[in-house]
């Protein structure tokens, strides 16, 4: 009996155990992976706007914000990863190789000959049109890869700002998620480097909700109100104030802020003093640079100081219209006329052709003293060219664009009235 009695209690507590693990793993599988903000406001994340909102969904696809951050993949990686194009070498002892293992991407560090240290592709940044550099988790925390891809030059390169030897241990900030994602959630405690992030929280792309805040309630609203249009829950940019406008695009546009609060504290709307601190010491234009801080250069503008653009005046953020130097042109023409006698004082030399490009002439591109990159063999970096935000007369970009149309220089000063 003794032993009967132990076999079914044995078999009881077996019983129970698979009862309680079976429990616990469905528990798992049902764990609430909704990722919300701090308020507790649900992202639904973008492809679910585009049930309502189809075509600006689809242009956004392809702008330069949605794809600032994406997982890796081999569909979105631009290096090459074949023989002979997939190294950088920095010395005759030290190199890094882009690797495909099994079904992952990796950079593998190589001393000697010998393998040294291996890391996977995680998370892309950027779209690859100036370049592209890439993120790998390590636990709870993320780092960005040593090498990097520069577009102008279609190869790998070291990453901007790392030294010309085999680094891996940079960590990525809250603060540099908070421009390249819409969210993500810091579980470490303020302070600590590397910051701790938990990885289920995490809404990669700067998607319609960075813009327009989450949509949960908007689109649990809107499912059990198709027919009512008025965009209940859901923040509308349009309606904002200059001053509105302009700190949802400084928030990451607007140079190195200092921020009193913590990253992804700011919400669409809000005033960007009550979450960042500002250099209130005046700047020379001259020490601004090209990338990170565009609304410094714009606001230093006569044609900001002397109206109430907004960045949205020039661009529209829901498309990628990279290089329509026309239509951007056009844009300047809704204020620039010869009915307000401002208009170009070159159209008398140039002729038709000024409609076309106001760009090259008054936003030229210029070398950011802040982004550069080691290509594979030079003693010097390379930096990234983008356009400065400062409008004004560039006499020497207007006689470059006279050059190129094929007119005569007779003023030695073109440009400058």
């Amino acid at each position: 009996m003794t032993i009967h009695r132990r076999t079914v209690i044995t078999l009881a507590l077996i019983v129970l155990a698979v009862f309680l693990l079976i429990q616990c793993t469905g528990n798992k599988e049902k764990e609430d992976t909704t990722i919300k903000d701090a308020r507790g406001e649900v992202f639904t994340g973008s492809a679910v706007c585009a049930g309502c909102h189809k075509e600006i969904y689809e242009d956004h696809t392809r702008s330069g914000h949605f794809n600032s951050t994406q997982f890796a993949s081999a569909t979105n990686i631009k290096g090459s990863f074949d023989a002979g194009q997939n190294e950088f070498i920095y010395t005759r002892h030290a190199k890094i190789m882009m690797e495909k293992r099994d079904s992952s991407l990796y950079q593998v560090a190589y001393e000697d000959g010998k393998e040294t240290k291996s890391r996977r592709f995680d998370i892309v940044v950027g779209s690859g049109n100036k370049g592209q550099t890439y993120l790998y988790w390590m636990e709870k925390r993320l780092f960005q890869l040593p090498i990097s891809y520069f577009g102008p030059a279609d190869q790998w390169s070291n990453s901007p700002g790392f030294p010309n030897r085999i680094v891996f241990n940079r960590p990525i900030t809250s603060r540099c998620l908070e421009c390249h994602s819409t969210f993500a959630k810091t579980i470490s405690e303020p302070g600590k480097i590397p910051e701790e992030f938990d990885r289920s929280q995490l809404l990669l792309t700067v998607g319609c909700e960075k813009c327009h805040g989450p949509g949960g309630r908007h689109v649990e609203y809107q499912q059990q109100h198709p027919g009512d249009t008025t965009a209940k829950y859901i923040v509308d940019p349009a309606r904002f104030s200059r001053q509105q406008s302009l700190d949802l695009c400084a928030l990451c546009h607007g140079g190195r802020l200092n921020k009193t609060q913590p990253s992804f504290s700011y919400e669409t709307g809000d005033k960007l003093t009550d979450y960042f601190s500002f250099d209130t010491v005046g700047r020379n234009t001259a020490d601004i640079d090209v990338h990170g801080n565009q609304l410094g250069l714009l606001a230093a503008s006569k044609c900001f100081t002397m109206s109430q653009m907004t960045c949205n005046s020039c661009h529209n953020t829901h498309k990628n219209e990279k290089g329509q130097l026309a239509l951007f042109s056009q844009r300047c023409m809704n204020c620039h006329t010869k009915e307000k006698n401002n208009f170009c004082k070159m159209s008398a030399s140039i002729g038709p052709a000024i409609t076309q490009n106001c760009i090259d002439c008054h936003l030229p591109k210029q070398q950011s003293h802040a982004i550069a990159v080691y290509l594979q063999g030079a003693d010097a970096a390379t930096a990234v060219s983008m356009r400065t935000h400062y409008i004004k007369v560039y006499p020497e970009e207007s006689r470059k664009q006279m050059i190129s149309l094929g007119k005569f220089l007779t003023d030695p000063h073109p440009g400058n009235h």
